[in-house]
């Protein structure tokens, strides 16, 4: 079994204009990194022209899937019906993008078959992580 899963989804940029853009963006989740989600949007969707990725907690996607969530940088909210609003804050602005919550719940689930809510704390590799702090190779 993959410790790695990637699942692209599509996400609607909320803009001032009356139409929203949709771009492609790819959500990934690694075993090894068991409380954290990316969120990425490839460079041809970003202002700059290059890749822009966001980590934040699994714990607060899946919060805010059902009710506001978050207070940093990242916040998660549902909005109507069947859609998601995730919120990206930066010095340089504010990034919304709605996806379909379904999307999220399929991604969440595949990432808790993979690693149990809860059980997270059992597939951190703490020697690996304290070598990286310390700039050791193992």
């Amino acid at each position: 079994m993959s410790s790695v899963i990637e699942q692209s989804v599509q996400a609607r940029m909320v803009a001032s204009a009356p139409r929203m853009e949709t771009l492609p963006a790819m959500l990934s989740y690694d075993r090894e990194y068991p409380f954290a989600v990316r969120m990425a949007f490839p460079a041809p969707a970003t202002l700059e022209g290059t890749e822009v990725s966001w980590e934040f907690s699994r714990e607060l996607l899946a919060a805010g899937v059902d009710d506001p969530a978050g207070e940093g940088d990242v916040r998660v909210r549902p909005f109507g019906y069947d859609r998601t609003v995730l919120e990206f804050h930066a010095p340089e602005g504010i990034a919304m993008v709605h996806v379909r919550t379904e999307e999220l719940r399929r991604f969440l689930q595949r990432a808790r078959e993979l690693v149990p809510e809860g059980e997270e704390h059992l597939y951190l590799d703490v020697d690996r992580e304290l070598s990286g702090l310390l700039g050791e190779d193992r």
